[in-house]
């Protein structure tokens, strides 16, 4: 039987788009108390069916797809760009296409302005009532208000008007910044875009005999399954190591690793990998934020998942991307031993003093020992620790040379040395002990 929480989820997600949502309500509609009323929407919220949009209140909005992820809700443009709903609140679930900066002859404006947009304009009456006719919401600029027959008309179209304090252009810089950052959301792949959901996961359950082990082995040919109750809560993990020098007949209880290591839903990939390399594990839970079982991940999962990443073009670009892009091998001639990378330091990577940052510098030194490493056919590297040293200020638009070393590497583990050098002289170095995961 569902919980109480869980059924004011699946009430909270019956209602209809746009609706809007309180506390106070939902206590009253399933007779509960106001703080287990709040604690299930703000799950609601943090599952993204419920958008809480200051001076709007609580409303309900459609789950976005991880694939429409870059798409913008007028509820969530609200929030980016810190305004206010004047009129058509029913429609701030519905999605933003694009953007138009309203700086034109309204002919003109109008034609580049369609459904799905968002005209960014002042106080141009004319302009408001020609957007909302043609489908598009509107957001006002420079903290200008509108006419009450325009609000009405939003009211009746559902779709939205809003108002900011701020100009039209720090506006369309405040919206790209956040599409941009929703792209580089999108390109982060995560624990639930991968796993083998409960439906096709063979677990077993803490009550059974080491007999059951042996049929789903035998069915599966898989050797570590999970153990979870009738309610789906995880007890551990029951593998071959496990069951060696027990009876067929001993409870599986008795005999399973309790505590087992395990990852929600919304965990990256690459921390997953990180977790099972530094814990030697070959298989990871996926539980929900009750400690539910809702599937599995194994090692092999996450290596294809990761190459996967690799193949694919770059969506938004991250600090990392940014500093990959800049890497050139100094001498190709040169055995591999004595690899030299090139790097050119833009503005961009430099502090309010103009010197290379720490954070930049520290991820060309951490890229440096990677492509060293890959070019030595050692797969990906996991820092496990690293000590950087700063000798001297690298200025912007200075052409920097990475000499990494191998000092020591194993199948698993490897010590590293990496050089800065500028102009001949040295100006910082670092020491790099990582793991090492094998491709797949």
């Amino acid at each position: 039987m569902a919980t109480k929480h869980e059924q004011i989820l699946s009430y909270i997600d019956s209602l209809d788009v746009g609706e809007k949502i309180s506390v106070r309500r939902i206590a009253k509609e399933m007779k509960v108390s106001e703080g287990t009323a709040y604690r299930a929407i703000k799950d609601a919220e943090n599952k993204g069916f419920v958008s809480t949009i200051e001076r709007v209140g609580t409303i309900r909005i459609e789950q976005k797809k991880k694939e429409n992820i870059e798409k913008l809700t007028y509820a969530e443009v609200v929030n980016v760009i810190d305004g206010q709903v004047l009129g058509g609140r029913a429609g701030l679930h519905k999605t933003l296409n694009k953007f138009v900066i309203g700086a034109m002859e309204l002919d003109a404006m109008m034609r580049y302005t369609a459904a799905g947009n968002l005209l960014i304009v002042g106080n141009r009456i004319n302009a408001h009532r020609q957007a909302l006719e043609a489908g598009a919401a509107v957001l006002v600029t420079g903290g200008f208000s509108t006419d009450d027959e325009i609000i009405q008309l939003a009211d009746k179209l559902e779709l939205p008007i809003l108002s900011t304090s701020y100009d039209t252009f720090t506006v369309a810089a405040l919206i790209n910044r956040a599409i941009y950052d929703q792209l580089i959301k999108k390109e982060i792949v995560l624990v639930e875009d991968i796993l083998t959901p409960i439906e096709r996961t063979v677990y077993l359950s803490p009550d059974d005999k080491l007999e059951k082990w042996y049929e789903k082995n035998y069915e599966t040919g898989h050797g570590r399954f999970p153990v979870a109750d009738d309610q789906m809560k995880i007890h551990g993990i029951l593998t071959s190591k496990d069951i060696a020098g027990h009876d067929r007949s001993a409870p599986i209880e008795k005999v399973m690793t309790k505590n087992p290591l395990t990852v929600i839903g919304k965990t990256s990939v690459a921390s997953a990998a990180q977790m099972m390399v530094w814990e030697g594990i070959e298989v990871l839970p996926v539980v929900d934020d009750y400690a539910k079982l809702i599937g599995m991940i194994s090692r092999q999962d996450v290596l294809k998942a990761l190459q996967m990443i690799q193949k694919q073009p770059q969506v938004g670009e991250k600090l990392d991307d940014v500093v990959s892009r800049g890497f050139k091998e100094t001498d190709t001639e040169k055995p591999k031993a004595d690899a030299v990378y090139q790097y050119e330091v833009t503005p961009q990577m430099t502090n309010q003093l103009g010197n290379i940052s720490y954070g930049v510098f520290t991820q060309i030194l951490i890229e440096s020992a990677n492509r060293f490493l890959k070019s030595h056919k050692k797969g990906e590297l996991i820092v496990e620790s690293l000590s950087v040293y700063f000798l001297k200020p690298v200025q912007m638009e200075s052409t920097i040379q990475i000499k990494p070393n191998i000092l020591e590497v194993g199948r698993k583990f490897g010590k590293l040395e990496v050089e800065v050098y500028h102009q001949s002289n040295i100006v910082g170095k670092a020491m790099l002990m990582v793991q090492l995961m094998e491709r797949g």
